[in-house]
């Protein structure tokens, strides 16, 4: 079982890794590279990056989105926001607060940013990762959701999208196409886009399956054969290149 375990845990990271084809993803103020199969769009003001994987939108998701700095927007005031658990409303009146487990500041391409993990911030069962920064005239936030049952799968196919992430302030930051948040906006607080259940790339749904953290017997097959066969052949063709 634990043999099963690593060798599908294996050939999820593997198929992640960026090779040297992986698209970049590039907004009017931040760009990285994005994992296999991921996309990104604009809604509103802020960008959602997901799985084009139907089932895997409901296990990871990650969204990002700047302002125009305020009083708000420094590493130290990021800082000490994310230093304490958040608290927020859940539908029918619950309150959810989070657990801030660390709370850092880490270099990023030659750039600061304070980096933070939380459990259930954003949606029960999630963890979420908060990296903010200021750029020139912009604040910067990205957050990366995971269900707590796939945390670390995903964690090192989120550090590889950490580590090539900048951030740069464009010229004109009175463009019209410039989709900014509100200057009095928190942008490391809560985003209402991951609690929102109507939404297309909602991820609390993931958990109804992941709650056990166990597979059927089915599952377990198809999935293992898959996971071998995967990486077999990421292996060969790595060998070939």
């Amino acid at each position: 079982m634990k043999f099963l375990h690593l060798v599908l845990t294996l050939a999820f990271i593997l198929n992640f890794i960026p090779e040297a084809e992986a698209k970049r993803f590039t907004s009017q103020y931040l760009e990285f590279e994005l994992p296999t199969g991921w996309d990104c769009f604009l809604e509103g003001t802020e960008y959602v990056c997901q799985s084009d994987n139907k089932d895997r939108k409901r296990e990871a998701i990650i969204i990002f989105a700047a302002k125009i700095r305020g009083e708000q927007d420094s590493l130290d005031q990021y800082m000490t926001y994310l230093k304490q658990p958040k608290t927020f409303t859940l539908p029918g009146g619950k309150t959810q607060v989070s657990e801030a487990k660390y709370s850092k500041i880490t270099p990023v391409n030659n750039q600061q940013w304070v980096d933070s993990l939380h459990m259930a911030s954003e949606v029960p069962g999630f963890y979420t990762r908060y990296m903010a920064t200021v750029v020139g005239e912009l604040g910067v936030a990205v957050t990366f959701s995971v269900g707590r049952d796939f945390y670390d799968a995903y964690k090192p196919v989120f550090d590889l999208v950490i580590n090539s992430m900048r951030a740069f302030a464009p010229k004109n930051l009175t463009n019209p196409n410039m989709k900014l948040a509100a200057k009095d906006s928190n942008i490391v607080d809560e985003s209402d886009f991951a609690k929102d259940p109507n939404q297309q790339f909602d991820i609390s749904q993931g958990q109804k399956k992941a709650k056990t953290g166990a597979m059927d017997s089915s599952d377990m097959i198809i999935y293992g054969v898959v996971g071998l066969g995967l990486v077999g052949f990421i292996i060969a063709r790595r060998k070939k290149k």
